[in-house]
C-alpha cells in the first residue's frame, strides 16, 4: 500500500504510427509524427520511479516534511542522472508518483472539472513543462492516478465535466457516494451512467496533451487489499484503456497494487503492465528491507509467471540497490532482489537516488548480459524446486539454453545445486556466469554453489548431455494408497483429468509401485494444484519424510510442477506424500527420471 494516500506508475511515448488494439479486439491507428515504432510493453520497460525516495525516512531525502521530497527539481534531478548514466542500457521511464496535485500537507488541488492539478509550490511550470525537458533528455514521462472520483474532486456533485455538457460529478458517482480503492479515497464511478467515461475521457485527454507516456493508475481492485464489488474497478481500467486510445497518443496503462490473479485476464486486456505484490518500501530509515518486502517475492511471483508476456508484465515494484546504505540490504540481498526481478522479466525501474549510485549498485543496474535477459523473447524463469530455503528458477530460451537462478533465502550461508534432471536433461552441460561475466567450464549432472545469506549466483546453462526418459505415475492410479481424507476428484486441467486432493490434517497419497534402476537420489516432478502456497512431507519407503513448501499455482485450476529429491533404491519403491497436521496441494502426478 502506498502511504498516505497513494502509490504510482508512469507512462509512455511513441512518435509514429501507433497501433493500440481495444478491449473489443479492434484496431485503431493513430496517426503520429514519424515511422511506425515497436507496440507498448514488447518488453518490460525500464526507468525511475519517485516513490521509494518519497516515502523514505532516510536522513535528508524529505527535510520539509513526509513525501516532500517529490518536486520539479528533484524529478529534473534525477532525469538529468538517468541520462547520462542508465539511459544507454536501456532505461528511459521517469514516472512521477503520488502527491504531484497535493500540497506539502497533502492537500489535493483540482481543476474546474474535477481534474487533479499540479500543485505550484511542487511544479511550479505544470506538468506540461516537466514532460517537455524530459522528451528533451530522450526519456519517456510517467504519471500517477488513483482509481475512482477523488471525494475532494467531488464539489458537491456540482462540478462540471469537461467536454460533457450537462454532466456533473453528481452524474458520474453512485448516488449513495460508496468509496473505492486501497484508500478508499475516492467515490466510485458508476459506469452505468453515460456521463462517466467522459471523465475518464477527460482525465485521459489531459495528460496525453501534457505529453505523458506511461500512467500508473493506483489502489486498484479486486487487489489493493480490498475485495467485493465497492472495490471492483476492472470497469475504470476498461474505460481508461478506451479513453487513452481516444487521444491517439500511446500511453502505458500500469496498475497497481497486489492485483487479484483471478482477474489476471482483464489486466492483460486493459493494461500493459501489473503489480503482483504490494509495496517493496519498507516507509523505515531506508528505501526498502529484506523482510518488508523484498523477500515476500519469491513466494507471491511463481502463480503470475503464466501470465507475463510481451504486451503485458508482472511488476515486482521498484529495484532499489544502487546506493548501498540508502537502500538497507547487504550486498548479496541486493544482488538477488535484482536477479530475482531480471529472470521474472519485471520492469526494471529504480527508486534510488541516481545522483548518489555506488560502484556496486551501478554495476548491478547496468550488467548487460542480465539486462538481457530480463528484455530477452524468452518466457519468464519459474521455480523447478520448492519454495523452501534454498531454491533454483529456471527457464527453457528459445536458443536451447536455460536460464538457472540459484538462490539461498536462509539467514545463514547454505549450498544450493541445480540438477540437470530439474531441467529435462541429464549429462554434461557449459556454464556461464553472468553477473562476473565468466565461463564457468563444464559441469556434469549439476552444479552446487556455497552462497551467503539471502545470496544468488545467476547462470546460463547450455546442454551438452541427452533428454531424459521418465516415467509418470497418476496419483489416482489403483494402485496408490490414499490414506485419511484422501480422495479422488475431477480436474480438467490434469493429465487425466483427475487429481488427488482432501490432503488435509494427516490424509496421505503413496504412490506404490516406483521402479528405479539403481540406488541413488533422484529428483522426482511432481505435478499439483494449490491456489494458495502449501506445505507436504514427502518420503520414500516408510522412512523419514521431509517437508517442502509449494508455491501457489494461482487457483484451483491450474497445474504446476516442482521437482523434490528422493534417495530410491533399486527396483520397486514408495513416495509418500503427508499432510501432517495442515493442508497439502492437491496432487495430479508424478514423473520419475529413468537414470
Amino acid at each position: 500500500m502506498r502511504s498516505p494516500s497513494y502509490s504510482v506508475m508512469p507512462a509512455r511515448t511513441l512518435r509514429a504510427l501507433v497501433v493500440l488494439t481495444l478491449a473489443a479486439g479492434a484496431v485503431v491507428t493513430a496517426p503520429t509524427a514519424h515511422a511506425e515504432t515497436a507496440p507498448l510493453a514488447a518488453k518490460p520497460y525500464m526507468g525511475w520511479s519517485s516513490w521509494s525516495m518519497q516515502s523514505s525516512k532516510y536522513p535528508g531525502l524529505n527535510p520539509d516534511g513526509d513525501y516532500s521530497y517529490l518536486t520539479e527539481a528533484n524529478v529534473l534531478k534525477q532525469a538529468g542522472a538517468l541520462a547520462a548514466k542508465l539511459k544507454k542500457y536501456g532505461y528511459e521511464y521517469v514516472n512521477i508518483d503520488a502527491g504531484w496535485w497535493m500540497d506539502k500537507a497533502w492537500k489535493s488541488g483540482f481543476d474546474e472539472y474535477g481534474r487533479q492539478k499540479p500543485d505550484p509550490t511542487r511544479f511550479p511550470r505544470g506538468m506540461k513543462a516537466v514532460a517537455d525537458d524530459l522528451h528533451a533528455k530522450g526519456l519517456k514521462a510517467g504519471i500517477y492516478l488513483p482509481a475512482g472520483l477523488e471525494k475532494g474532486a467531488y464539489g458537491d456533485g456540482k462540478t462540471p465535466i469537461w467536454n460533457a455538457d450537462g454532466c456533473t460529478t453528481a452524474d458520474i458517482v453512485y448516488d449513495d457516494l460508496r468509496t473505492t480503492n486501497g484508500w478508499d479515497s475516492s467515490y466510485k464511478l458508476d459506469f452505468a451512467k453515460p456521463c462517466t467515461a467522459k471523465y475518464i475521457d477527460s482525465q485521459a485527454r489531459l495528460i496525453a496533451d501534457w505529453g505523458y507516456d506511461f500512467l500508473k493508475l493506483d489502489g486498484v481492485g479486486p487487489g489493493s487489499g480490498k475485495s467485493g464489488d465497492q472495490y471492483d474497478n476492472v470497469a475504470d481500467v476498461a474505460a481508461w484503456h478506451q479513453a487513452i486510445a481516444a487521444t491517439g497518443r500511446p500511453i502505458h496503462l500500469e496498475l497497481s497494487w497486489s492485483l487479484d490473479i483471478g482477474h489476471a485476464a482483464d489486466w492483460k486486456k486493459y493494461s500493459q503492465g501489473w503489480r503482483v505484490d504490494t509495496d517493496v518500501e519498507c516507509y523505515c530509515n531506508t528505501l526498502v528491507s529484506w523482510e518488508n518486502s523484498v523477500d515476500d517475492r519469491w513466494d507471491d511471483t511463481p502463480a503470475w509467471t503464466r501470465h507475463a508476456g510481451p504486451g503485458g508484465w508482472n511488476d515486482l515494484d521498484s529495484l532499489n540497490v544502487g546506493n548501498g546504505e540508502m537502500d538497507g540490504l547487504t550486498k548479496a540481498e541486493r544482488q538477488s532482489y535484482a536477479t530475482l526481478w531480471a529472470i521474472a522479466k519485471s520492469p526494471l525501474y529504480t527508486g534510488d537516488d541516481l545522483t548518489r549510485l555506488d560502484s556496486y549498485g551501478l554495476s548491478l543496474l547496468t550488467n548487460r548480459e542480465v539486462i538481457a535477459v530480463d528484455q530477452s523473447a524468452d518466457p519468464p524463469a519459474h521455480p523447478v524446486t520448492p519454495s523452501d530455503p534454498q531454491q533454483v528458477w529456471a527457464a527453457r530460451n528459445t536458443d536451447g539454453t536455460y536460464t538457472v537462478a540459484l538462490f539461498n533465502l536462509a539467514d545463514k550461508p547454505a549450498s544450493v545445486t541445480a540438477d540437470w534432471s530439474t531441467l529435462g536433461f541429464t549429462g554434461k552441460a557449459a556454464v556461464r556466469d553472468l553477473w562476473n561475466h565468466e565461463n564457468l567450464g563444464t559441469y556434469k549432472n549439476g552444479i552446487t554453489q556455497a552462497l551467503p545469506a539471502h545470496g544468488s549466483r545467476l547462470f546460463t546453462v547450455t546442454p551438452r548431455g541427452t533428454t531424459l526418459r521418465w516415467t509418470g505415475i497418476e496419483a489416482e492410479s489403483p494402485s496408490n494408497t490414499l490414506s485419511g481424507n484422501a480422495s479422488v476428484a475431477d480436474c480438467s486441467a490434469c493429465s487425466d483429468a483427475k487429481k488427488v486432493g482432501n490432503l488435509y490434517l494427516g490424509g496421505k497419497l503413496t504412490f506404490n509401485d516406483v521402479v528405479v534402476p539403481e540406488d541413488g537420489t533422484y529428483q522426482i516432478k511432481v505435478a499439483y494444484i494449490s491456489g494458495d502456497a502449501r506445505s507436504v512431507n514427502v518420503s520414500a519407503n516408510g522412512g523419514a519424510g521431509t517437508a517442502h513448501k509449494f508455491p501457489s499455482t494461482g487457483d484451483w485450476g491450474t497445474v504446476s510442477s516442482v521437482h523434490v529429491p528422493v534417495t530410491l533404491k533399486a527396483g520397486t519403491n514408495t513416495i509418500t506424500f503427508d499432510s501432517g497436521t495442515s493442508y497439502a496441494p492437491d496432487i495430479d502426478r508424478i514423473d520419475v527420471p529413468q537414470s
